[in-house]
């Protein structure tokens, strides 16, 4: 029974969290370094401030590459402002090159993402790719990993990734909501908008998970919903739940 899935592409194909994680502690590192002696600049006051500015400006208008080195820069104008410390436009740019080195990072896939992908494929399924953030940006990720072999031209790019944009997907293609899987690690983007839509989802648990994509499910599901560790769990999981 051929089935219709969605992955989704940063940490659940391909690793993307750990990424901005390395490039946060070492912005802490230089504002702690900066504004050493302010007891009020603490490594977490900073992860927590530039985490709030962060998703903030993502929660307004979505996936766009400035917002996370802007986060940098606000993150060290609130403390400039707090302790009283002068600005100095060559920090500012060190923040602002600093946060768009995030961009520049290899692409890393998941454990077992090629072997995943193909049992699916293998199996008859039609997979689809849906990703948010900007267009250059997730083509590049696309194109080093020649990902175009599983989903052809079934690839949706979007820079707001919630219920109105998966809903435009699946009402503008011939999708079967009886036979379409959503699977991804956001519950925010991607879990709520799948079971709102009434398809299945299928939950990629990171280990290590951005705030923003916590968040509480109050939709009853419609159909299937599983909670999985790894990816090569999901072709059994989906052959189990079809044919159970």
């Amino acid at each position: 029974m051929k089935q219709q899935i969605l992955f989704d592409l940063d940490d659940t194909l391909i690793h993307c969290n750990k990424y901005f994680y390395l490039v946060i502690d070492q912005f802490i590192d230089s504002m702690t370094t900066w504004f050493a002696g302010h007891s009020l600049v603490t490594p977490q006051a900073v992860r927590d401030k530039q985490m709030e500015i962060d998703i903030a400006c993502v929660a307004v208008s979505g996936f766009k590459s400035e917002h996370f080195p802007q986060s940098f820069v606000d993150t060290y104008a609130y403390f400039s402002h707090l302790t009283g410390r002068k600005r100095a436009p060559s920090e500012e740019s060190f923040l602002w090159k600093l946060g768009l080195s995030v961009y520049e990072h290899d692409t890393e896939p998941y454990p077992n993402m090629e072997q995943t992908l193909f049992a699916l494929a293998d199996a008859g399924h039609e997979l689809h790719l849906y990703t948010g953030g900007e267009l250059p940006i997730q083509r590049r990720k696309i194109e080093r990993l020649k990902l175009e072999r599983y989903f052809d031209t079934r690839i949706y790019i979007r820079r707001l990734k919630n219920n109105d944009a998966l809903e435009g997907i699946l009402s503008a293609g011939s999708f079967d909501r009886g036979r379409t899987w959503m699977i991804g690690n956001s519950i925010r983007t991607d879990v709520v908008p799948a079971l709102t839509a009434g398809i299945h989802a299928i939950h990629m648990r990171a280990q290590t998970e951005w705030q923003y994509n916590v968040v509480q499910i109050d939709v009853e599901p419609k159909g299937a919903f599983f909670t999985l560790d790894h990816l090569k769990e999901v072709p059994e999981t989906i052959r189990r739940y079809v044919y159970r």
